[in-house]
């Protein structure tokens, strides 16, 4: 397998993301102002435009918002079919993030899904989801 393509962690709007997710934590940016949350994370609410923002930890777990499976590659290190997941934050519900799983699996709208966190290589580490159901299925945390 070729080797992953690797998110800009230099970024100081995303770095503190990807920091977190090499601790195996689940983070977002949420506005003070309006008690929103805003992914992707940048200097200002894209809501109310507040300044006043600050990262909050994640429980992990959220639902099934959309999905695509892809059929046709356009990389190496993504082998198809894969399926691309959004998923909305349990938490955050206007946090939406992506993932994805091997494959084409069977899903529905809403279904629960939890993170874990996939190494990717030279210290990354980027948070992924799965169908909650599989957490329970495989005995993992």
């Amino acid at each position: 397998m070729s080797e992953r393509l690797h998110p800009a962690e230099w970024d100081r709007d995303t770095g503190p993301f990807f920091a977190a997710a090499r601790e195996g934590r689940l983070v977002y940016r949420r506005c003070n102002a309006c008690g929103r949350g805003n992914h992707v994370p940048m200097a200002s609410c894209r809501y109310c435009g507040s300044t006043e923002t600050e990262w909050r930890e994640s429980e992990g777990t959220g639902t099934l918002y959309s999905w695509t499976t892809v059929m046709h590659g356009v990389h190496p290190a993504w082998p198809v079919p894969y399926t691309v997941v959004i998923v909305a934050l349990d938490d955050a519900p206007d946090v939406r993030l992506t993932g994805s799983l091997p494959g084409a699996p069977e899903l529905n709208a809403g279904q629960a899904m939890q993170v874990w966190f996939e190494s990717i290589g030279e210290g990354r580490v980027l948070p992924n989801w799965r169908p909650a159901e599989a957490k329970q299925e495989r005995g993992q945390s």
